[in-house]
């Protein structure tokens, strides 16, 4: 049966998955905007979180390519009506990815000041960091399991249940938020930075919890681990391994711009964690579309349907650049009132006024970027992305960010490396499907 791309059935896939996919960076742009505000030193708290945050994002952008990975394999069974012969692969590999995050739990823990101590943190924001992580840290089992989950539902074409998941998550994280950081008359005390880690910590169980329900109950695949090994395990960790390489050097470019903005004074990391965070979710707004091309491409080569693969990834990026233009228009209009919600700290506004028109200029060209970066994942042209990665980020981002910091532009060199970045990243994507598809889809 030919697989239906109209307009309807694209934003009945992208819109949960675009809500799904903002309740994910609301996790920390929530953290980021109550702390901010807190009483005392909330500069330095501001800072430690978002260097944690980039951390600890790195850990489960490197180790949450397992939901990409299932993902691609399950939407090609599916595509070649084989479901039943994948099902019980997603307990094989969630077990895998949970044993892993322990390992870095035992890893990192012990070490969490040497490692924030890479990021230039020293003094209250190096405590902060060392607080504030080694709570957070805890949570990252239960990530990395909800995230596989997230795979198994865009695998059976599902982003329902990740978007109903998601939003209590963030909603919870928001409640505990204030509750935690603030405190409640008399019955919790304020604990401010630890309060977020704590609330964060929650919020992840809770959808951990909730994935794990959601799965048994509404779909054909098992969570109880049945052996022999499944003969895709091969292929799937393979995928993983080319994602984990290739998230290692997206994750060294953000390392470089956090260490340093962190370098240059206590303002501008505040100032390019608020950057960050809205750049992210800007990311994963468009992230709702690059989920829909993650999902049905799989599907449409399973079908080896290239004419419509090439019509859907068309569409997606009409529909993500007109998302882009939003954020942009969305931006201009609030440039002001957005950065207060996060501090009310003048010298952290007048740097992050500085370089916010760079982060909404950038929109056009991330959404190009975001809706390949689903298409290939989806396509399981793993390889190929491992390696335009590592080429934007050893050629396009460092040597940029080098220079024009040798030419004292601060956070704006920060900020126009990952736009040399992005660009680098888009154009070869471009280039690979086009060669790749086109002469395949003519021979139909």
């Amino acid at each position: 049966m030919k697989t239906n791309i109209s307009f309807k059935k694209i934003n009945k896939l992208a819109f949960p998955a675009l809500v799904a996919g903002i309740a994910e960076p609301l996790l920390s742009i929530t953290d980021t905007a109550i702390i901010g505000h807190i009483e005392n030193n909330a500069i330095e708290s501001l800072a430690a979180v978002g260097i944690v945050g980039a951390f600890i994002s790195m850990l489960v952008w490197v180790f949450g390519q397992i939901r990409s990975a299932i993902s691609s394999i399950i939407s090609q069974y599916l595509g070649a009506n084989k479901l039943e012969e994948i099902k019980s692969l997603p307990a094989q590999a969630i077990t895998i990815v949970v044993v892993l995050s322990l390992l870095v739990i035992a890893i990192s823990y012990p070490f969490s000041e040497i490692i924030f101590k890479f990021y230039n943190a020293s003094d209250v924001i190096l405590k902060y960091c060392v607080d504030y992580f080694n709570i957070r840290i805890f949570g990252f089992p239960f990530t990395l399991f909800t995230f596989a989950v997230f795979g198994v539902f865009r695998g059976l074409q599902n982003t329902y249940y990740p978007m109903i998941i998601a939003i209590t998550g963030a909603l919870l994280n928001i409640v505990l938020d204030y509750l935690f950081v603030y405190g409640f008359v008399d019955i919790i005390p304020p604990m401010y930075i630890k309060g977020a880690a704590y609330a964060s910590v929650i919020a992840q169980i809770i959808m951990a919890l909730l994935s794990a329900i959601l799965l048994l109950k509404k779909t054909p695949i098992p969570l109880k681990i049945v052996l022999p090994i499944h003969p895709e395990i091969k292929r799937l960790l393979v995928m993983i391994l080319n994602l984990f390489i290739r998230t290692l050097a997206l994750n060294l470019a953000l390392y470089f711009g956090t260490a340093y903005a962190t370098s240059y004074g206590k303002e501008y990391i505040a100032a390019y964690i608020i950057g960050l965070n809205l750049w992210l979710l800007g990311a994963f707004m468009i992230d709702g579309y690059s989920s829909v091309g993650n999902i049905l491409s799989g599907k449409l080569l399973g079908q080896k349907d290239y004419k419509t693969l090439i019509a859907l990834n068309k569409k997606l990026m009409n529909y993500a650049l007109i998302l882009g233009i939003v954020f942009i228009v969305f931006g201009l209009i609030f440039y002001k009132p957005i950065g207060m919600i996060f501090t009310k700290e003048t010298a952290v506004l007048e740097q992050f006024y500085l370089v916010f028109w760079v982060i909404l200029a950038m929109q056009p060209l991330c959404a190009m970027t975001f809706i390949f970066d689903g298409t290939f994942k989806g396509l399981g042209e793993m390889k190929y992305l491992r390696n335009v990665l590592i080429f934007a980020t050893l050629i396009g981002f460092i040597p940029t960010l080098l220079l024009f910091d040798f030419l004292d532009f601060k956070l704006y060199a920060i900020w126009i490396a990952f736009t040399v970045w992005m660009f680098f990243r888009g154009i070869f994507l471009f280039f690979k499907f086009k060669r790749k598809f086109s002469p395949l889809a003519q021979k139909q």
